[in-house]
């Protein structure tokens, strides 16, 4: 029987290793906001001289914020930024962002085209 090495014993002994900290929470909810208790506001800036989308009164952590951000700006196919509870988009895109968010299940308000 060959010797067992150093990575095969502490393998061995990971893995049959009972839990130690029984009284974490554990995260078994994926958002602790959902999009139906949300009423996201869309506004157009002009930063720098150059147009912007604003999505606010997003309710999340910092990490939802941020996959929304890039779900945002994939779908509109432009660049922008997440910070602070707020999502900037660049361009004017108020309608497109405004008809993704209904999808998504948020309730939209705000500066939007006509």
């Amino acid at each position: 029987m060959a010797q067992k090495d150093w990575r095969d014993i502490l393998n061995t002994s990971l893995t049959n290793m009972p839990d130690t900290n029984p009284g974490l929470p554990v995260e078994t909810e994926k958002s602790k906001h959902p999009a139906t208790h949300q009423d996201l506001i869309i506004r157009f800036e002009k930063r720098n001289g150059k147009p912007a989308t604003i999505i606010s009164n997003f309710k999340g952590s910092e990490q939802e914020l941020k996959e929304m951000s890039a779900k945002l700006k994939k779908h509109c196919g432009v660049g922008g930024s997440a910070k602070d509870d707020e999502i900037l988009i660049q361009g004017d895109v108020r309608n497109k962002v405004a008809d993704f968010l209904r999808k998504e299940g948020y309730d939209v308000r705000g500066d939007l085209k006509k």
